[in-house]
């Protein structure tokens, strides 16, 4: 691998495995994912495709293996650490939009800009460009509950993205909606994230959807079974990591989505 391609690795994970008690949910997974790339986790139901999600979103840490993101191990990191870079790099898109109910669609968007305490002028105009860019304009002042479910899984995709996320996490992101609107959020979610150079990691069983990634990452019973790529992307095989077993220290429990 050349110089180039490590430098624009944004994910690497080598022998990541996660266990519950005595039950193994990840068994030595290992890939690499650059920087840009869409990324689609597909396989049955219980396979452990939310729970790598959860370790690359660092809300949960591995039981073994080394993971890195942006060029940091994150092994080492303490709670402090972790949400810290967890909300400077990433954004999460779930199969429920978790919108606070009392506030509105543009309040909901200003939330993440506040975390990170920019002032609340520029806030408002950061958010309310996302909203009315994808299609919410007229709907600024509106609470969830006076929307549709696309409007709102919308308003979820602008608050994932209206910090500028590196990486963009995304958990059966249409899983809720019906498959027109579906279909509507799927390209919302691909214009956007490729709009802004964002990496897309998405779990699916939509098999239209994942066909439109770069590359598939199928898990079965734990295991990373196989790599796909669709044609287009053919031209640039994906780098593989070699498993390890190093020990996680240094976190507490992290807050679940």
């Amino acid at each position: 691998m050349t110089s180039t391609l490590m430098q624009n690795v944004l994910v690497r994970a080598q022998g990541l495995q996660k266990s519950f008690g005595p039950v193994e949910v990840l068994r030595g997974v290992s890939f690499e994912i650059q920087a840009g790339e869409k990324v689609g986790v597909v396989g049955p139901s219980g396979a452990g495709k939310s729970t790598l999600l959860h370790l690359l979103g660092l809300l949960t840490p591995p039981s073994r293996g080394r993971l890195e993101l942006a060029g940091r191990e994150v092994g080492s990191l303490n709670d402090k650490e972790a949400t810290r870079l967890r909300s400077s790099t990433i954004g999460f898109l779930f199969q429920s939009h978790h919108l606070l109910p009392d506030l509105s669609l543009l309040e909901n968007v200003m939330i993440p800009l506040f975390l990170r305490r920019l002032p609340t002028e520029e806030a408002h105009v950061r958010a309310r460009g996302l909203l009315t860019r994808l299609g919410l304009g007229h709907r600024l002042h509106h609470r969830p509950g006076e929307t549709s479910g696309g409007e709102q899984q919308r308003t979820a995709l602008a608050r994932a993205m209206v910090a500028e996320p590196a990486l963009l996490l995304a958990d059966e992101p249409t899983g809720n909606l019906d498959r027109g609107i579906g279909r509507e959020v799927e390209s919302t979610i691909r214009e956007i994230t490729e709009a802004h150079g964002t990496t897309l990691v998405l779990v699916t069983h939509d098999e239209h959807l994942a066909s439109h990634m770069d590359r598939r990452l199928l898990i079965v019973d734990g295991r990373l079974e196989k790599i796909d790529c669709r044609p287009a992307a053919r031209g640039r095989p994906p780098p593989r990591g070699e498993p390890a077993a190093l020990g996680v220290t240094g976190w507490g429990p992290l807050a679940a989505r």
